[in-house]
């Protein structure tokens, strides 16, 4: 038996001064009051919240390419991704995995890769040497060239848990605005004027020849793999209507406070990204986190692509909220909740004994330790 006593307890619905009593990996009593008995871990007044939730992030990507063209060991780059994430609160994360390349294009084209790293991803889950959950998340690329293929490669097995419809057409969803399209290719890539002109070309070619079957190949495999349907930078009230349609249960990253409200409207959870609310706006030029959080429009929030913003972002939303509870839960309970994780996302006893031990430091969180399953990790 483990005590963690002393502690600031972000329960469903408040915080509160107490000690947690874990048991076999579950969290078997919650007691009040700061009283620390003998072989209890003192938190000395330090938080102690449910393990972080991640949804959708793109850093395994990074770990895998650290620059552009540098391929590193796959094993050795989920092994650091897995640390990461571990260091920074988070228990249980989909990695975010694209699916749908373009093979044939001269310039701006991806490979495939999600099948071969998915194989290295779970052997290592099995054999049991990482430190927290992973289950997988595949990112469908609707203007691609091989989504369809590269979907079938994946089965009921795989238990993918989440996939998400991107679509990445030139004018339209995240890059409606050319001109910061433009800005991202040019340095990113190096694009010339005349270089972006034929990608903008090629990739609505792409779009008007295959999109419409992509869409409904997507949603069919999400079915048929048992996986949460996700939108992926809703627009308008169209974009939402469609992903209304094919029954995705969470939106990522709407672009505008109308979509957000319609996605309200019709029962679709909302997330958006931790570095939109603490930079206080989108780096492409979309809605921000905030006005949604305002606006009463937020339901989740994922790191994206820095993972140590999420638990930061979640203590953000709760200032401007005047409720820690609340915020915290958009990144424990709240991502529970979007993908079945019944077993975990709060303090309950009963629930996995996947925990978090912070202090707060101005805006910042100071990690003091993570524990899955009540076995410390980081």
């Amino acid at each position: 038996m483990q005590v963690f006593a002393n502690g600031e307890l972000v329960l469903p619905d408040r915080v509160q001064r107490g000690a947690l009593v874990v048991e076999a990996g579950r969290i078997v009593e919650i007691r009040e009051g700061g009283a620390v008995p003998a072989g209890a871990l003192d938190c000395g007044g330090d938080w102690l919240a449910p393990g972080l939730i991640e949804l959708h992030t793109d850093n395994l990507e990074r770990h895998i390419e650290p620059r552009p063209k540098v391929k590193w060991p796959q094993e050795a780059a989920i092994l650091a991704h897995d640390a990461e994430l571990a260091g920074c609160g988070i228990t249980t994360v989909f990695d975010a995995l694209r699916v749908g390349s373009l093979p044939s294009r001269t310039k701006g084209n991806y490979a495939e890769y999600a099948r071969g790293l998915a194989d290295v991803l779970l052997g290592l889950r099995a054999a049991g040497v990482l430190k927290i959950s992973h289950r997988l998340h595949l990112r469908a690329e609707i203007c691609s060239e091989t989504l369809i293929e590269e979907l079938a490669r994946f089965g009921p097995g795989d238990q993918v848990g989440i996939l998400s419809l991107m679509d990445h057409t030139p004018g339209q969803r995240q890059f409606r605005d050319l001109a910061q399209l433009r800005h991202y290719l040019a340095g990113k890539h190096g694009f010339s004027e005349a270089e972006f002109e034929a990608h903008v070309t090629e990739r609505r070619a792409i779009f008007d020849r295959l999109g419409a079957v992509h869409e409904a190949a997507a949603v069919a495999a999400a079915q048929c793999l048992g996986a949460h349907l996700a939108s992926h930078d809703d627009t308008t009230a169209a974009d939402v209507a469609a992903s209304a349609r094919h029954g995705a249960s969470f939106a990522e990253f709407p672009t505008t406070l109308e979509a957000a409200q319609a996605c309200r409207a019709a029962g679709i959870k909302v997330m958006m990204g931790a570095p939109n609310l603490i930079r206080g706006g989108s780096h492409s030029g979309n809605v921000a986190a905030e006005t949604l959080a305002v606006a009463g429009c937020l339901d989740l929030l994922s790191s994206d692509y820095i993972p140590s913003g999420l638990l930061a972002a979640a203590l953000r939303l709760g200032d401007l909220w005047g409720d820690p509870a609340r915020g915290l839960a958009t990144v424990t309970a709240a991502p529970a909740e979007a993908t079945g994780l019944a077993d975990r996302g709060r303090l309950v006893p009963g629930l996995r004994a996947d925990l978090i031990r912070f202090r707060r430091h101005g805006a910042a969180a100071l990690l003091r330790g993570t524990w899955v399953k009540g076995a410390r990790v980081a």
